[in-house]
């Protein structure tokens, strides 16, 4: 280890020469959930930053609008975050071509319909529809999600680079799984299994039907998913559903899909749904 090296270990300080716009941006992930606040002392172990480098990074931050400061001195993300979220065209533009799709789901199934695009080796959440009597779900939307244990991760994941898949496979604890509910998605269009539940309180399992949102080349846009309750998301009718609901987004979005397995019309078989 380099002394440089240890002396971060130490003494919990960022290298030295760290680019203020890095050290920005760990004070702005360490929120976790939507409408957080956080002191300056939780801020800054989240960050791994000393609180003075935390405290004058923060005070940057409200100045441009990025954080904002309540009354008993707790720091939130600012509405300046939002605005300049909204503009991502990922996310934005594939929101807005899902929605009217997403709304349908939601209206018949009262579960979670799930959006979300692929981020490096993560899916990233841009809009989740829930009912208020839905099963309890961790997703939020802005959050990450791992492509492995996920059915919208595996959607995003079947339609990788090669190196994106492998990276995701050699770190799975279920590779052939994994392998198999990638292969489902690409023959059939859906992919449909049962799911770890990461809240405590709810069922140990989920159902999820999730389909990718493909492009002209055949690469992943984005993908949608129906997240419920064990019995209920696996079902044939789930699975058409989701099916449908990707390929009108993709000819919302102005992409032809040619070539990526059978059409809504076409039932897809039954595969593996267990966890």
């Amino acid at each position: 280890m380099s002394g440089t090296a240890d002396h971060t270990r130490r003494s919990g300080r960022p290298p030295r020469g760290e680019p203020i716009l890095d050290r920005a941006f760990k004070v702005l992930g360490a929120f976790a959930r939507t409408g957080e606040s956080l002191p300056l002392k939780t801020l800054a172990s989240r960050a791994g930053l000393p609180k003075s480098t935390t405290s004058r990074i923060a005070a940057q931050l409200i100045g441009v609008g990025a954080l904002e400061r309540l009354e008993n001195g707790e720091f939130v993300v600012g509405l300046q975050m939002l605005e300049i979220a909204s503009l991502a065209p990922r996310g934005h533009g594939l929101r807005a071509a899902a929605l009217p799709f997403m709304q349908d789901l939601h209206r018949v199934t009262r579960q979670h319909v799930l959006l979300a695009v692929r981020d490096g080796r993560e899916a990233v959440l841009v809009e989740r529809l829930s009912a208020h009597d839905a099963v309890a779900v961790k997703y939020r939307v802005g959050g990450r999600l791992p492509l492995d244990t996920t059915g919208i991760g595996i959607a995003l994941l079947a339609h990788a680079t090669e190196r994106v898949r492998e990276d995701v496979l050699a770190k799975a604890a279920a590779p052939a799984r994994v392998r198999q509910l990638m292969a489902m998605t690409r023959s059939e269009g859906v992919c449909a299994a049962a799911v770890p539940n990461p809240v405590d309180a709810g069922p140990a399992t989920m159902s999820t039907v999730a389909a990718p949102i493909l492009g002209r080349g055949g690469e992943a846009l984005g993908a949608v998913s129906l997240v419920g309750p064990d019995e209920a998301g696996t079902q044939m009718a789930s699975r058409i559903a989701l099916r449908t609901a990707s390929l009108a987004i993709s000819r919302a979005l102005g992409t032809a899909v040619a070539g990526s397995g059978k059409g809504p019309g076409q039932p897809p078989g039954r595969g593996p749904a267990t966890a």
